[in-house]
């Protein structure tokens, strides 16, 4: 094979072009910060935020349970974060000729000097670091997305947290590319890390305070009473169970 054309093996890059949002959206600010934000508000219009709301109140909570109201303009923000840092990476990594960031991409721009005995790559292949980059912030995107109608769509709290734990630990570890391409894109991201590990948190303390079956918790309450353990939607604050 031809070194000028020679791909990166599996283990220096994941980049995969299939699965991977096309690089135009990462090369336009808008694009880039605004798909998210999109994304993540259709997802939750979807569930019904009315509905949504009052399914979480019913539930038991962990202690330091935000409002519900606080998680619509929380995740906006933590959606623009997450496209403004993808927009960073991408275009810094892909005009970058920095031996720094190509010795992290483990690949060599042609025909710098110092490419004996390392992996050439072509200009046309660009970062392989950015582009494995690409590929985990869209995997992360998707799986942010099924959260929602997991949880409160199809009510299970197993496979919630199962998501949101892959979740975590793949923006963590894009977290710590980007950050290596630009240290913006690495900060920019890390509100949405911050606030993924407390949302583990709640995920987890609400499915165990419920015994992790959250599908008779959303009902009006009958007029003989409730369960002890109980909580239902149309019963006062200070009669919820704790």
């Amino acid at each position: 094979m031809d070194p000028l054309t020679q791909s990166t093996s599996p283990g220096m890059t994941s980049y995969i072009p299939s699965i991977t949002l096309p690089g135009q959206i990462f090369a336009q600010p808008a694009a880039s910060i605004l798909l998210p934000i999109v994304l993540g508000t259709s997802v939750g219009f979807s569930i019904a935020p009315k509905g949504t709301q009052k399914k979480y109140m019913a539930l038991k909570q962990p202690p330091y349970s935000p409002p519900p109201w606080l998680f619509g303009p929380a995740w906006t923000v933590l959606y623009g974060l997450m496209g403004f840092a993808a927009y960073r990476a991408w275009t810094t990594g892909m005009a970058s000729f920095n031996p720094e960031t190509r010795a992290l991409a483990k690949v060599c721009i042609v025909p710098w000097p110092s490419c004996t005995g390392i992996i050439k790559m072509t200009a046309a292949n660009l970062e392989p670091s950015v582009q494995q980059g690409a590929t985990l912030y869209t995997i992360q995107l998707g799986l942010n997305l099924i959260w929602m109608p997991l949880f409160f769509g199809l009510k299970r709290p197993v496979e919630a947290m199962v998501d949101i734990t892959v979740l975590t630990g793949v923006t963590g570890y894009l977290t710590y590319i980007w950050g290596h391409v630009d240290p913006v894109a690495g900060w920019a991201l890390a509100p949405y890390l911050g606030w993924l590990s407390f949302a583990s948190y709640l995920n987890a303390g609400t499915g165990h305070l419920n015994d992790w079956d959250i599908k008779d918790k959303e009902r009006d309450m009958p007029p003989g009473g409730k369960p002890a353990s109980s909580n239902y939607v149309n019963e006062a604050p200070h009669d919820k169970a704790l």
